[in-house]
């Protein structure tokens, strides 16, 4: 079953409101100390977070530390020899209430959210919206206590503004993503700078064989090694809060999938959104099919380049395939339903184009014509490529050197503010 959703998350929100005033009053009364980095990330140690730790810790010295959620997330951070602490506990607290930089990529829960106020947060995000997030989605702001209150609902939609407003930097990926982050989270006018996202500096730098075959090596890593010639196939459905994901194979679905699978020397990755879960059960006997879900592979991004086809449905991911570029197929079976409760940024047609598939029969059809044949897949390529010119400003490898460009710009003029 699913591990999270926002009816639990909001009316825990509201549980903590007593422990939010506290922080907001402490962070009056600690002092920051300048030079000092707090990070943080629900994906672990990895995302647009590890970026900027290389460029903000290791190439510019920054006085940095890592703040974890969960017991591997320690482990990582011990083996890469990093200064880290739990993210909840007293050490936790207080290197966030003393950090003058707050680095998160999901949430303030992402290092000690009630101690984050007055800090200079840099929100990276973790992913250019497809689906209305935060304030533009009224899913957000469900609640399982008094689900229908008009009042619950208003309180809610005034935290997450004013969480908005510590936000001193989020990066966007062009001009057009800009206006979706300034409208999701509530910010005014030259908080959203459009310089790129630090998390896909990875699929620009090096060449294009060097990060196949960094991609590949990150696969068979983590799911077992396969033939040099065998392609993969992503699977990545998104999130859909606290539902299963509708588009688990039947016994039947998974036959046709293994049969082209084994037609054309390919293998299908599942990738279950990291805050979901889902009952996948492929055939016994048979390698074809691997989880490769985030406890084994906290960061998909660096993989990507490593995939020959991306199967999925309202993930960000498929604004990133084509920085490989890599096509992509669109497996829908909810649309109607997911879009009259969650809703789009634009149509749904305009990323996934006029054939999605809404079944898997349809969506196998689909993958043994793009592995079979490559007009179809130069085709689908050049869609994919489209796409990620539309919402991608920046291919050079130097957004998270613009990222940091900007917070050290931030903070001069808040210190000058200050004095």
């Amino acid at each position: 079953m699913a591990s999270f959703s926002f009816g639990a998350g909001n009316a825990g929100k509201l549980a903590r409101i007593p422990l939010y005033a506290a922080g907001r009053l402490a962070g009056v009364v600690i002092p920051r100390t300048a030079g000092e980095w707090v990070f943080g990330s629900a994906a672990g140690l990895a995302d647009g977070g590890w970026a900027l730790w290389t460029e903000a810790v290791e190439r510019h010295g920054a006085d940095g530390i890592w703040l974890t959620g969960t017991p591997d997330q320690a482990r990582e951070a011990q083996r890469r020899g990093i200064r880290w602490a739990p993210k909840s506990s007293l050490r936790g607290y207080w290197r966030t209430a003393r950090a003058r930089v707050v680095v998160v990529t999901h949430g303030f829960g992402d290092v000690n959210r009630y101690a984050v106020s007055g800090a200079f947060v840099v929100q990276l995000w973790h992913g250019i919206p497809l689906k209305r997030i935060g304030l533009d989605s009224p899913e957000t702001l469900r609640s399982r206590f008094l689900p229908r209150s008009r009042v619950v609902t208003a309180l809610l939609r005034a935290m997450y503004r004013r969480a908005g407003a510590d936000i001193a930097v989020l990066p966007a990926a062009s001009q057009l993503v800009r206006g979706r982050l300034e409208s999701a989270f509530g910010l005014p006018a030259g908080r959203v700078v459009v310089t790129g996202e630090p998390r896909v500096d990875v699929l620009s730098t090096g060449t294009a064989e060097e990060r196949r075959a960094a991609g590949r090596e990150i696969v068979e890593a983590a799911t077992g090694a396969v033939a040099p010639g065998t392609r993969f196939v992503l699977y990545a459905p998104t999130w859909r809060d606290g539902d299963e994901d509708p588009s688990i194979p039947d016994a039947a679905e998974w036959r046709l999938i293994l049969d082209v699978l084994e037609r054309h020397d390919a293998v299908l990755l599942v990738r279950p959104h990291h805050l979901g879960a889902g009952r996948y059960a492929p055939p016994a006997g048979s390698d074809r099919v691997r989880l490769m879900g985030s406890d084994v592979v906290p960061d998909v991004t660096p993989a990507l380049a490593g995939m020959d086809v991306l199967i999925t449905d309202y993930s960000s991911l498929a604004y990133d395939a084509g920085l490989i570029p890599l096509p992509v197929l669109y497996l829908a079976p909810d649309l109607e339903a997911y879009a009259a409760r969650r809703g789009f940024y634009g149509t749904y047609a305009e990323v996934a184009g006029p054939d999605p598939a809404s079944d898997w029969e349809t969506a196998c059809r689909q993958l043994n014509t793009v592995l079979g044949d490559p007009a179809v897949r130069d085709e689908r390529v050049a869609r994919s490529r489209r796409l990620s010119e539309r919402v991608h400003a920046f291919r050079d490898g130097g957004n998270t050197a613009r990222v940091h460009r900007v917070i050290q710009a931030g903070l001069t003029a808040r210190s000058k503010g200050s004095a």
